[in-house]
């Protein structure tokens, strides 16, 4: 009796997916990646760079030579989490944007 009911047999078949839930679902996939890399990233930074400041601070308490590498990587992440939060460019903005190229193709 391997029969499935017919109520069993609506769960588990899903509706095909339109081209459009597709298209979204792959944009939501991106973004969820691309903020999940950002989270990795932030984690990274704030572990390498408070094991730097303790070896500062181990080794006497001069210059603080830490701040180099705070700032280089911190403007990093700063553009990989602009990256990450800017909008993308809606089809508005690309139509302007055609439209001004056209204009000044002429």
């Amino acid at each position: 009796m391997s029969e499935t009911t017919p109520l069993r047999d609506t769960i588990t078949q899903r509706p095909e997916p339109s081209n459009d839930t597709e298209e979204l679902r792959a944009r939501a996939l991106k973004r969820l990646q691309d903020r999940r890399g950002l989270m990795a990233h932030a984690l990274a930074y704030l572990s390498v760079n408070v094991l730097l400041v303790a070896i500062w601070f181990a080794t006497g308490v001069g210059f603080f030579w830490p701040l180099f590498p705070i700032f280089g990587w911190g403007i990093g992440l700063a553009f990989h989490t602009w990256s990450v939060f800017w909008p993308e460019p809606d089809e508005a903005q690309v139509d302007r944007e055609i439209e001004r190229i056209r204009q000044h193709r002429r």
